[in-house]
Formats: C-alpha cells, sequence, structure tokens
C-alpha cells in the first residue's frame, strides 16, 4: 500500500524557490509543492558561521516516488549538498492519499 511522504529543501533564492516548486508538481513527482515564507537560515559554511535569508519548499509525494524526486531536485538545486528532509505523513485520509498517487503517477494527468 502507497504511503504519503513530506520531503523538503531549501533555498535562498526565491526564483528558484518557486522554480523547483512549480517543476516537481509539472513532472508529477509532487502531487503539491508549498513555498514557506521567506526565513533566516543559519547555518555552517566553510567553517564560518553564516545566516541569510531563505525559502523552504515542501514536497507532497508517495513513498514510492521520493527517490525520483530526490534526484530530479539534486540535478536541479543550487547548492552542492542541498538540505533533503523525508518526514512521514501520518494519518492521512484514504482520498488525499489516492490523489498523491494519482498526481505522481508518471505519465498519468488528473482532471
Amino acid at each position: 500500500m502507497a504511503s504519503i511522504v513530506i520531503a523538503q529543501t531549501t533555498v535562498i533564492d526565491e526564483a528558484k524557490a518557486y522554480e523547483i516548486a512549480q517543476g516537481a508538481v509539472e513532472a508529477r513527482l509532487s502531487a503539491a509543492a508549498d513555498v514557506e515564507a521567506r526565513m533566516t537560515l543559519f547555518h555552517w559554511h566553510n567553517g564560518r558561521m553564516r545566516h541569510e535569508r531563505g525559502y523552504r519548499v515542501f514536497f507532497t509525494t508517495t513513498a514510492e516516488r521520493v527517490a525520483d524526486l530526490e534526484a530530479w531536485v539534486r540535478e536541479r538545486h543550487p547548492y552542492d549538498v542541498p538540505q533533503w528532509i523525508v518526514l512521514p505523513a501520518a494519518g492521512t485520509t484514504e482520498g488525499y492519499l489516492a490523489r498523491v498517487v494519482q498526481e505522481t503517477a508518471s505519465g498519468r494527468h488528473s482532471s
């Protein structure tokens, strides 16, 4: 039985966040993608603490499609080592699960 997962990444460029989100849905790798409002990111880079403004992109997909989504995002992501976190989506309704499976089925389109 299929299951839903939420995958996420971050980027500092708003246009790139929108591009990745929209492209993943158009490619049928994600049933939906949400770009979270601008936030502040703190992280280490080359031995220095950095903070910068950024955007989190959440992808709703299936456990079966998440590896394909990850490979697709990595090809388009501006970072050498992008954040990639996958979380199970517990408690989803059967109707929503069916929709996500349908929307991410390769080559299939819903009305």
